[in-house]
C-alpha cells in the first residue's frame, strides 16, 4: 500500500519545490566571523517528466542549490520538497540519482562490481540486482566494458559509469550537476541523447550546466542564476524567438 501511495505522490506532485530558500556560510577566522552567501531566497519549482537547466556564471549557486536538495547542505532559511517530501530526510533518498560534476571511483573496481556496490548501497533486493544493472548497462551502451577495470576507462566511459550509479535503483529524479564537464563532442552529444531518452521512460532530469547550447537543445524550461539569487525561469518557446545565451547574458548584466 506504502508504494502504491508513494507512486501516486510521485505522478501528482512538483518533482521539486524550493521556497524562499537561503544558504549562508559561516566561517571564522583569527577572531572574525566572515559570511558568504550560497543562494538567496530562491524559490523554483520543477515540474513533474521535465527536463529543467540551472545556469549560471561560476559562483553563481548552481552547486549549493543541488547540494541543498540532496541534503549535503542544510538551509539557513526556507524549505525543500522533492515529491511532496520535506527534505533532507534520508528515507526519501532513493527519490533520487545523483551526478556529482567530478565523480570518483575506486579504479581496481570493474564496472559491474561498482555497480552491485551501489546497487546494495541503495538498498535493492539481492535478486533483482544482476538484472537492473544489465538494463542500465544496455542502455548506456555499457555491455562490453562491464568486466573492465574503471583504471582502463575513458573520460566518456567514466561519465557513463557515473550516470548508471545513479539510475541502478531506478529513480524518478536525476539530479546531475555538469552533466557534460569535460567531455569531447562525441561524449556531449552521447549524453544530450541520454537525458532526451530519461524523459520518454518518464524520468525528471534537473541538471547544472555550463554549456548554453547544449541546456538549449535538451531542455523544457531554464532557470537563470546570478549571484546567489534565481532572476528568470526561461520557458522553451522564450529562446525559440531568439537564443537563450543572448537571454542570460541580458539578465546577468543587469
Amino acid at each position: 500500500m506504502t508504494d502504491i501511495m508513494e507512486k501516486n505522490s510521485i505522478a501528482i506532485k512538483s518533482a521539486i519545490k524550493i521556497e524562499t530558500l537561503t544558504k549562508i556560510y559561516r566561517r571564522s577566522h583569527l577572531g572574525r566571523l566572515h559570511t558568504t552567501t550560497g543562494v538567496k531566497n530562491l524559490s523554483l519549482e520543477v515540474k513533474t517528466g521535465e527536463i529543467f537547466g540551472l545556469v549560471g556564471l561560476n559562483g553563481s549557486g548552481k552547486t549549493t542549490t543541488i547540494k541543498l536538495i540532496l541534503g549535503l547542505l542544510f538551509p539557513t532559511d526556507g524549505k525543500i520538497t522533492v515529491f511532496g517530501n520535506p527534505m533532507p530526510d534520508r528515507k526519501k533518498l532513493h527519490l533520487i540519482g545523483y551526478l556529482p560534476e567530478l565523480p570518483y571511483f575506486h579504479k581496481k573496481f570493474t564496472g559491474k562490481e561498482l555497480l552491485v556496490f551501489y546497487s546494495k548501497l541503495s538498498g535493492m533486493d539481492r535478486g533483482l540486482i544482476p538484472g537492473r544493472i544489465q538494463e542500465i548497462a544496455g542502455l548506456l551502451e555499457m555491455v562490453p566494458y562491464m568486466d573492465k577495470r574503471i583504471s582502463d576507462y575513458s573520460k566518456g566511459m567514466m561519465q557513463r559509469l557515473a550516470i548508471a550509479q545513479s539510475l541502478v535503483h531506478d529513480p524518478p529524479l536525476l539530479v546531475f550537476d555538469e552533466l557534460v564537464s569535460g567531455l569531447d563532442p562525441l561524449g556531449i552529444r552521447e549524453m544530450r541523447t541520454l537525458v532526451q531518452k530519461l524523459k520518454e521512460r518518464g524520468k525528471t532530469v534537473f541538471f547544472s550546466s555550463h554549456l548554453i547550447s547544449e541546456v538549449e537543445r535538451v531542455c523544457d524550461r531554464v532557470g537563470i542564476l546570478h549571484g546567489g539569487s534565481l532572476v528568470r525561469v526561461v520557458e522553451q518557446t522564450d529562446w525559440q524567438r531568439t537564443n537563450l545565451e543572448d537571454i542570460f547574458i541580458s539578465e546577468v548584466k543587469k
